[in-house]
């Protein structure tokens, strides 16, 4: 199996290289891509240093599965262009999870979802697949009907970038300094913002509308 990372240098696609390390996922090859920008760098598989590429229309060749998690935008443009070329494409951002064509599985809970696929295969956010995991045995004993939830969600969540403003703010707050906020419209150092993603027309983050 010739299995692809796309967003291979991010956080998450890190975890994904390692995950797949210590499982001793059944691979015969794998393909680490990124943007341009991260292109050249180097991820240890297995004690072996290997190359990030950047991505083109042409890495998905023989591709059997994709591993997306480099953000909504860049798998809307790519995981098309690997279903093309013959590729499975899981999907860990929130680009498909509202499309009604493409299956949102949790495999310990709609394992059977997976028989529709169309190529590409969306998982809800974290906190759904933990939550979902532990109601659906209640639900199927019980019956649910409404449940209400509120997430407390880490920085992390945004990337590497909105980790390092988030050590830079706590600094510069400790010295007795300003915060300068960048990645966030607001300080995040000791702080709380009832915003997860983008605001949405109805007033509703796109991660409050997503959740399901």
């Amino acid at each position: 199996m010739h299995v692809a990372i796309l967003g291979a240098t991010g956080l998450v696609g890190r975890e994904m290289v390692k995950t797949l390390e210590e499982r001793d996922f059944p691979l015969d090859s794998l393909s680490l891509l990124a943007s341009e920008r991260s292109a050249g760098q180097f991820i240890d598989y297995k004690d072996e240093p290997k190359i990030v590429e950047m991505t083109t229309s042409e890495s998905f060749d023989g591709v059997d599965l994709v591993l997306s998690s480099a953000g909504g935008s860049v798998s809307t443009e790519w995981l098309p262009v690997a279903v093309e070329a013959g590729a499975i494409c899981v999907d860990n951002t929130s680009a498909f999870r509202m499309d009604p064509k493409v299956p949102l599985v949790i495999p310990e809970v709609n394992a059977k979802a997976l028989k529709n696929h169309q190529g590409i295969i969306a998982n809800p956010n974290c906190s759904t697949i933990q939550m979902v995991m532990a109601l659906e045995p209640l639900h199927k004993e019980a019956g649910l009907k409404r449940v209400v939830v509120s997430t407390y969600q880490s920085v992390s969540g945004s990337g590497r970038k909105a980790i390092e403003e988030l050590s830079s703010q706590c600094v510069q707050m400790l010295q007795g300094k300003p915060a300068t906020p960048s990645v966030y419209p607001r300080q995040m150092a000791f702080n709380v913002i009832p915003q997860v993603d983008a605001f949405l027309d109805n007033d509703f983050t796109k991660e409050e509308i997503d959740w399901k």
